[in-house]
């Protein structure tokens, strides 16, 4: 099991960056995929990228290149999503998820956070 706790979400206004965390425990990370996914109010869940613990390697939406970087500290098992420029679109709640290599599926996930972002 891997239990995943974000935080840092919030009401900020448009044009602010905001650090997004996610902490991991349970598991040791070293054969996972951590993700970033979003769900604005009346959408689908949506991919905003991830990070393959062990190498670093990113794999991120294009939607949101740019703005968003997504990080993680092995010290302190946790991953971070940070989102510059925000703006009103960028409103949802964000959830971590975990998946274990080489399955396909994010089968752990978070509570969520939400970020509100006001114009």
């Amino acid at each position: 099991q891997v239990q995943l706790v974000e935080s840092g979400g919030g009401l900020v206004q448009a044009g602010d960056s905001l650090r997004l965390s996610c902490a991991a425990s349970g598991r040791t990370l070293s054969d996972f995929l951590m993700g970033w996914f979003r769900q604005a109010p009346g959408k689908e869940r949506e991919f905003v990228g991830a990070i393959y613990w062990s190498s670093g390697r990113l794999d991120s939406a294009d939607s949101v290149k740019g703005r968003f970087t997504i990080s993680r500290d092995k010290a302190e098992n946790t991953v971070y999503l940070e989102i510059s420029s925000l703006k009103p679109e960028d409103t949802a709640v964000y959830y971590c998820a975990a998946r274990q290599l080489p399955y396909a599926r994010y089968e752990w996930w978070g509570q969520g956070t939400q970020v509100i972002v006001s114009s």
